[in-house]
This record gives C-alpha cells, structure tokens and sequence, in this order.
C-alpha cells in the first residue's frame, strides 16, 4: 500500500499567494497587501508556481478594458476550479473588476470565498486573520527587482473622460501627503532602491485636494534629496492644466528623468470633445511643443485610442498624420473598449472592430518606423543604463528615457560584457533595431 509522503513542517502553514492583473497601481496595491501580511507574520508568495493545497490565494483584478476583464475572469474561474479539487484551500478577490462587478461575481461565481473592492485593505487583513498595522507607511514587499519601485502618489481620478471607468472603481483623487511619500521613499532607499517611478491615475492633479494647488513640483523636489534615488519617473500626466513648473524641477535635478508619459488619446477635435478630454487639438499641440522647448532632450510617451464612437476615416488619418508629425518617442495604442456606465457607453459602439485593430496596426507601423529612426541616431553615443535582468545572452538593461515593461531596452552581450543586476553602466550603442538598442560597456 502506497502512502502519502510527509509534509515538511511549514506546508501545514496555511500561505498567502497574491496573484496580480493589471497595471502598475495593482502591482503597488498588491505589494502594500504582502507588506501587512508579512508584518503579521504570515507566509506570503507572489504569483508562485508551486501551489500547495491549503494556499490561501488573493486575486488582484482588473476592471479596465474587455480583455483585462477577461483575463480576470478566466483567473478567477482557474484557482475557483483548483479550490474545487481541493488543490487550493482559499480564493479571495479584490482589486478592480471585484470593486465594478461584485454583485455580478457573487452570482456567477459562487465558491469564491470572499469579493473585496480596490479600498477594503483592512477588510481584507480582516479576513485573512491579520491586523492592519497603522505604522507600517512605506513598508512593502516588493515584487519587482529591488533597484526600482513604483510609488503610488494618489488614487482615483477626479477627470471626466468619457471612456474611462476608472472612476467607478477607484473613487475620486485622493493624494498622499509629500511627508508620508518621502518617507517610503527613504525606506524604500535603504532597501536598495535607485529608481522612483511615479504612478497616479492623474500625476499632474496631485494635492489640489490637500493643499489647495498642484504640489507635484515641490513632491519631485523633496523625492529627489532622498540619498540613493538616482532616477525618477513620471507617469500618467494628464495634457490639461498641464503644470508646467515640472519641467523647471526637470532641468534643475540631475535625478528626476527626462521622460514623460501623457497619454493624449486622440487628436482630432472631434474626438477630443466627445471624449470629454478638456482640451483641443490646437492647445495639444502647443503644450508638446512647449515641453519640447523647455525640456529638450525629454522622451515623451503618449497612448491613444483608436475605434471611439463616431470616429471617421477621416478622423483617424488626421491621428496618423499627427503621430508621423509630431513623432512621439514612444507611443502605444488600444482599441475603443466600450464600457458600462460610462458616458461614452450612451454613444453606438459603431466602429467595427475589425477596422479597429486595423487603424491600431497603422498606428503602430508609423511608430515603428519613427522608432527605428530615432534609436539610430544613438548609435555611437553613450548611455547612462540601468540594468534590470539577465535573459538569455544578454543582460538587460534601459536608459533615462524607458520605463520597465513598456519601453525600449539595451541589450549588452553578456559573452563580452558583466554587468551586476541593479547596477548602472555607461553603455556605448553599437547597433539599433526597431525597439531596442544593442551596445558595450564603455570604462
């Protein structure tokens, strides 16, 4: 007769595997989770393969486009499958589609143990058996590579974009004090981190709340006496009501990068009314071009929509023309996703989408080519570089101008070139394709 082989003492431990969906917010939010647990000493994972069968696991969603949800979704059914085979002990989900569809959850998917929203952090702790820990501001347990980190400077969204269901499941703008976000900076410093990537639905509205007025210029000021950051990034800005005064902070600190990312959406004044976005294609135009003069050498990035409601060809060649005009360092771009109980979810979803994906493809072939273009030029100067991972034969690394996931990279032959991971090179560009660009180190 066969039998069972004993459990090492910690597997009768019940442990918290967090799953993350979603954008860099989650990851953040999912982070402060494991920071708690793991303060009230209980064993906690991030996205482990090796599911043990009393595993508690926390499903971080998201609710943002059809495909985010469905991705969501097809999670939670997999792990409420595994708990039914009694592979799992546990299923708890939170985050955005949990905030957006709990009702609709709660009918459908009926053996998940319990449903939170994107604000039940205590709730949550609550369930799991764990206190919230008031002192622990700034303490969190990191899920990407200790040499950069993201920190969340606000939730929600006070914006009334027409498309955008962020609102309904983040709240309103919400900021941190400069005082708690310089002390997790510090924190986070002491832990080894060099790059602060701020993210916020809206980065450029923060303190109006707190303070009466737009303090992101004071926060980068303060962030950047923190010993050991040496870079940081923006995130999410917002083109109108457009603060300036950023730029000047910019060109002063040697640590705040020359990279923006504002996503613009479209170009066309037509869309840009329906879309409720506060600005014409004229103002936009200008506000890019008086970034450009002021801080020369910034890399912008922009994502834009194709397929909203009422978009025309013409509408959408006027996009394209503009993107090959202004030619953006880089730019991504989604189709319309129509979404309930927003504004634009009363228009006619009437754009097939069939000639969505196809305008997406146009867009992205015109980058592409702009791209390629602009990461010649660097061939034969040298780089600043941080280095994130090893893959394959190369170590990986981006530049000032690149955020992690979503930009481009620098790849050095790790047969001719050692590179510690977390550390900063100065890189010579050898050679450059489309989105990435391939160099040496450089004494």
């Amino acid at each position: 007769m066969k039998t069972k082989p004993l459990k090492h003492p910690t597997e009768s431990i019940p442990r918290v595997n967090v799953i993350t969906l979603g954008c860099s917010k989650n990851i953040y939010d999912s982070e402060v989770l494991m920071g708690q647990l793991r303060n009230n000493q209980m064993d906690v994972v991030h996205e482990s393969d090796k599911i043990r069968d009393n595993d508690i696991i926390v499903i971080n969603t998201c609710g943002f486009i059809d495909n985010a949800k469905q991705e969501s979704i097809d999670t939670i059914l997999q792990y409420s499958e595994l708990k039914e085979q009694g592979k799992v002990g546990k299923v708890i989900v939170t985050g955005c589609l949990s905030e957006r569809y709990k009702p609709e959850l709660e009918a459908e998917i009926t053996n998940v143990d319990a449903y939170f929203g994107t604000n039940d952090l205590k709730s949550i702790l609550a369930n799991l058996g764990a206190d919230y820990k008031h002192e622990l501001i700034g303490e969190r347990l990191l899920t990407t590579p200790s040499h950069f980190a993201y920190l969340k400077i606000a939730e929600g969204c006070n914006r009334p974009c027409s498309f955008c269901a962020i609102p309904l499941m983040r709240g309103r703008h919400l900021s941190r004090t400069i005082d708690d976000l310089v002390k997790e900076a510090a924190i986070l410093a002491k832990k080894g981190t060099k790059e602060l990537i701020l993210i916020a639905q809206d980065l450029t509205y923060y303190g109006i709340d707190i303070y009466g007025k737009r303090k992101l210029d004071d926060l980068l000021r303060r962030l950047s006496d923190v010993e050991g950051i040496e870079w940081i990034r923006l995130q999410y800005a917002y083109p109108s009501g457009f603060p300036m005064e950023i730029l000047t902070v910019m060109n002063e600190r040697s640590n705040v990068c020359n990279y923006l990312d504002m996503p613009l959406q479209h170009i066309s004044d037509n869309m840009l009314t329906s879309m409720r976005r506060g600005i014409t294609k004229q103002k936009t135009i200008d506000l890019v071009n008086s970034i450009r003069d002021k801080v020369p050498n910034i890399a912008m990035r922009t994502t834009l929509i194709c397929g909203y409601p009422g978009e025309t060809d013409q509408d959408f060649e006027e996009m394209k023309s503009w993107v090959e005009e202004t030619r953006f360092e880089r730019l991504g771009c989604f189709t319309y996703s129509h979404e309930e109980k927003t504004h634009a979810h009363r228009l006619v979803d009437d754009v097939p989408s069939e000639v969505k994906e196809y305008r997406v493809e146009e867009i992205m072939n015109s980058q592409q080519e702009i791209s390629l273009e602009k990461n010649e030029r660097k061939i034969g100067n040298s780089y600043k570089v941080l280095i994130d991972k090893k893959e394959g034969d190369y170590f990986v690394g981006r530049t000032e101008y690149d955020s992690p996931e979503v930009d481009n990279e620098v790849l050095l032959d790790a047969a001719v070139d050692y590179a510690g991971l977390g550390s900063f090179v100065t890189v010579k560009i050898d050679r450059a394709d489309d989105f990435d660009l391939y160099g040496h180190i450089v004494k």
